[in-house]
């Protein structure tokens, strides 16, 4: 591999980890456009397990809208230990282990998850998109407050 070559795989594994890290805080600053843009349009694949399966980014954004776009709902998601692999110049997989916080601000009850997401990227017009993943959860410990 050139350094030319060797640059190039390392601004893509760079644009996938800044595509994560910007639909994580989006979705914990409630900015609905900037998660549909982290996706591709069309006809992609999002299985959140119990949350549901989506076939476009569109049912899954309107999903999300109704369940967290208030404010009691109150967000948390760090995602870490990214695995990233190039397969081509246009396409990636990737894992990356989430550990997410919820706090209902009315009652103080509160939801710790742990798990993982499988993703495929693609290149789409010099833009890195999710267009496959897959979360699931290994842990979870929910706490409510005392009466």
């Amino acid at each position: 591999m050139n350094l030319e070559q060797r640059i190039a795989r390392l601004e893509a594994l760079e644009a996938i980890r800044e595509l994560k890290h910007r639909y994580l805080n989006a979705c914990d600053l409630k900015q609905v456009e900037v998660i549909r843009a982290c996706f591709a349009e069309g006809e992609i694949a999002i299985d959140y397990g119990p949350v549901g399966l989506f076939g476009d980014r569109d049912s899954f954004v309107a999903l999300y809208q109704s369940l967290a776009c208030n404010e009691r709902v109150i967000d948390l998601h760090h995602g870490a230990n990214p695995e990233l692999e190039l397969l081509g110049e246009d396409e990636a997989v990737g894992r990356w282990a989430l550990y997410y916080f919820n706090l209902d601000a009315e009652t103080g009850a509160t939801r710790q998850l742990g798990g993982v997401y499988q993703d495929r990227y693609r290149c789409i017009d010099g833009q890195w998109k999710i267009v496959a993943t897959v979360f699931r959860a290994h842990s979870m410990v929910e706490r409510s407050p005392a009466p």
